[in-house]
């Protein structure tokens, strides 16, 4: 039989059986409710372009717990706090597995990767990891200047771009910052230029990853079609992670050069204090079952592809609702200069536990604005029982955070950006308190929260202390597209374009 009569009998064969699967099984069930599948499809159709939005629209008719069918996979979306709830805390070890999309799985990362390893011990052994080098307080307590130096680096950049009056690509400028700072702690060296096309790879690499990882992909629905690729996600994704893990690799192998070198090193009295060091004293060559130099260049790929984008993100969704509303920013403006005490001194990350409406617009933001809108999804270790519905083993979780935090059953005036609301609020974004969850929440909750939180809150009360803003080319603020594009975040859709005003 030749390829293209086998390849239509095996695909005939997987129709016939994904129907009868969908059929039978939707009858029979105790799922969630849920629109009623297509045959074959699905759901898929009711996706549309911005899942987020057509899934919270679906959950206001069947629910805050629900299911579709993707394909052959099936989903079970939440969307209110209390389903939430019941799904991260009261049964968070049932729900931690990971739902790994086919274009993550490129050079083996679902091996490897932090974020999508089962929660066991080689996960568990990561977390460690991280917390210990990076993550933890006294990390960040001992690396607040480094962070420093980069936000006056990025202070600089805005200035030049005032002095020249030209506007500043604020998520473009966030992301170079943002990844300075990581590869300054990892590798005491910065990877980005504000203005430079010599650096342009590395942010290629990454809004690629991104990019391509975001993208529906009919394999994830149709896992049979893998061998085709037919959107050609693999073939692009392949070469994103090639170029992204080939920037890694040469900064590794100069590091290892510089070791083999040095007097220092080999006597072990190396003063040498980044994370890099740190990491590769971990590596023991004669047995990598712990960690592993593989397992190194994929943790930096976790730090940096994680990391950087919803940081600036976030950070220019903030920016853009200020501009939008003045009066906050001039409210915030006014919170930061009493604590300074008019003095030109620059915020530092100690002051930001007094800076309560800074705090507030962080919030706001993260509420409206939550970089991951279904987090990184979850996937059930095997059938559990959750409020007399059974979600059944495999089956993906998707926590629409979007659609919680626009829920006017729990936030007055949802789509109106009012910092305020979170002033006489307890209600934070650490977990806790399932109205506001962007990090995720029990034991896979985004373990770069904490230098996210400090990052975020300097880096935005820096520019609102030094500059007042304006859109590129007079443009009237009642006039901003203020569309989004659906990823594995969720940026603008056009850049945010501002003019810096020295103050």
């Amino acid at each position: 039989m030749d390829y293209p009569s086998c390849f239509m009998w095996l695909l005939s064969l997987f129709i016939i059986s994904i129907y009868v699967f969908v059929i039978s099984g939707r009858r029979n069930s105790r799922l969630p409710p849920g629109p009623y599948p297509f045959p074959v499809i699905g759901n898929l159709l009711q996706l549309g372009n911005k899942p987020h939005r057509s899934l919270a629209t679906l959950s206001k008719r069947y629910g805050p717990i629900m299911s579709l069918k993707l394909g052959s996979k099936t989903a079970i979306v939440v969307s209110s706090p209390d389903m939430a709830k019941e799904l991260f805390q009261t049964n968070d070890l049932l729900f931690s597995s990971r739902s790994v999309p086919n274009t993550l799985r490129l050079m083996d990362r679902h091996k490897y990767s932090m974020v999508f390893l089962p929660a066991g011990e080689q996960w568990r052994r990561l977390r460690r990891i991280t917390r210990e080098y990076l993550f933890s307080g006294q990390c960040l307590d001992a690396t607040q200047q480094l962070r420093m130096e980069k936000v006056h680096e990025l202070l600089d950049h805005v200035s030049q771009c005032c002095i020249n009056e030209k506007a500043v690509n604020i998520g473009g400028a966030a992301f170079t910052t943002t990844i300075n700072i990581l590869s300054n702690l990892i590798f005491s060296m910065d990877l980005c230029q504000y203005v430079s096309s010599e650096t342009q790879e590395f942010k290629d690499a990454v809004w690629g990853v991104m990019e391509v990882g975001g993208k529906p992909n009919l394999v994830d629905y149709f896992p049979i079609l893998e061998p085709l690729d037919p959107q050609g996600l693999r073939r692009q994704g392949h070469v994103y992670f090639q170029k992204l893990y080939g920037i890694f690799d040469r900064i590794i192998d100069q590091r290892l050069e510089t070791r083999a070198s040095s007097s220092a090193y080999e006597s072990g009295k190396s003063t040498k204090s980044d994370v890099l060091d740190l990491l590769l004293n971990l590596i023991n060559v004669k047995d990598e079952s712990n960690f592993s130099r593989t397992g190194l260049t994929h943790l930096l790929g976790d730090l940096f592809i994680a990391g950087v984008d919803t940081t600036s993100t976030t950070f220019e969704w903030a920016m853009t609702e200020l501009i939008r509303n003045p009066k906050k920013m001039e409210t915030a403006r006014l919170e930061i200069t009493k604590l300074m005490q008019g003095s030109n001194k620059l915020i530092q990350e100690e002051d930001m536990s007094q800076l309560p409406y800074l705090q507030a617009i962080t919030k706001e933001t993260l509420r409206l604005y939550p970089p991951a809108p279904f987090l990184v999804p979850h996937e059930a270790i095997h059938d559990v029982e959750v409020k007399g519905f059974v979600v059944p083993k495999n089956a993906q979780i998707l926590c629409n955070v979007w659609a919680i935090g626009r829920d006017p059953n729990i936030w007055s005036d949802p789509e109106t950006f009012m910092p305020e609301r979170f002033l006489e609020s307890e209600i934070d974004y650490r977990g806790q308190n399932f109205e506001l969850i962007p990090f995720g929440s029990g034991r896979r909750i985004c373990p770069g929260l904490n230098i996210a939180h400090r990052m975020l809150h300097v880096m935005l009360g820096s520019l609102i202390q030094k500059f007042d803003w304006k859109l590129e080319g007079d443009m009237r603020v009642e006039d901003m597209n203020m569309e989004e594009k659906f990823g594995l975040t969720c940026p603008r859709n056009v850049p945010l374009m501002a003019v810096p005003i020295k103050l």
